[in-house]
């Protein structure tokens, strides 16, 4: 479960951030980015010591300021689901989706290139040696 992730999902749902200098905040996360950088709303600010509590309608925490986040269980458990509706099986990419042994190509007629421009033919030559007569 990779973190950007997780904030994704935890988008308008409450947590609680610890900063590196002691303070914690309590809101409802609004935004994320890739720095990890946070909006929040509906803040409670407490100091490290935890006998001063602010109320701030809205807080821009930078991501390199950030000790730790607590996210409810049911944030971990939406980010579980969401992780397995990607992985669904897919055969696809370079392999174009066939199977072991299969080299048709998608061609039908067994695998069989046909003639390919080079050898002998209706009215061609051979690669013969020279151009001959």
């Amino acid at each position: 479960m990779l973190p950007l992730g997780l904030l994704n999902v935890a988008q308008g749902h409450p947590m609680l951030v610890e900063l590196k200098n002691g303070e914690t905040l309590n809101g409802h996360l609004v935004n994320s980015d890739t720095w990890m950088n946070l909006t929040l709303k509906e803040v409670v600010q407490t100091s490290p010591d935890g006998d001063k509590f602010f109320r701030l309608s809205e807080v821009y925490v930078r991501g390199n300021n950030i000790k730790f986040l607590r996210v409810p269980d049911e944030i971990i458990d939406l980010v579980k689901e969401s992780q397995q509706q990607n992985q669904q099986p897919s055969r696809g990419g370079r392999g174009g989706g066939q199977q072991r042994g299969d080299h048709s190509h998608g061609r039908g007629d067994g695998g069989y290139r046909g003639d390919r421009g080079r050898g002998s033919g209706p009215g061609r030559r051979g690669r013969g040696r020279g151009r001959g007569a």
